[in-house]
């Protein structure tokens, strides 16, 4: 993280951005599809891109990386501007 959070290890598209989001609220797939008015295997489709690109495991770990990089804001903690945020 030294060195700032603008440099971001991947390219990531607004819409994972709005997945990253939605998964660190703790939205199921299901749940996350409903809200983005998309398909599940659409959204399970963006988990598997998005677990790629970030060399994570799993949602947990996804979840840790897009706190490290400044990716999501949890209850004030760690705040940053996303594109698109879903309301």
């Amino acid at each position: 993280m030294a060195g700032g959070k603008s440099e971001t290890p991947v390219s990531l598209s607004d819409r994972e951005l709005q997945i990253i989001d939605l998964v660190a609220t703790g939205l199921t797939n299901q749940e996350i599809a409903g809200k983005l008015e998309i398909s599940k295997r659409t959204v399970d489709n963006h988990i598997s891109n998005i677990l790629t690109k970030t060399e994570t495991e799993n949602r947990v770990a996804l979840v840790r990386w897009a706190l490290q990089w400044g990716k999501v804001c949890l209850n004030d903690v760690n705040c940053c501007t996303l594109p698109n945020q879903i309301e």
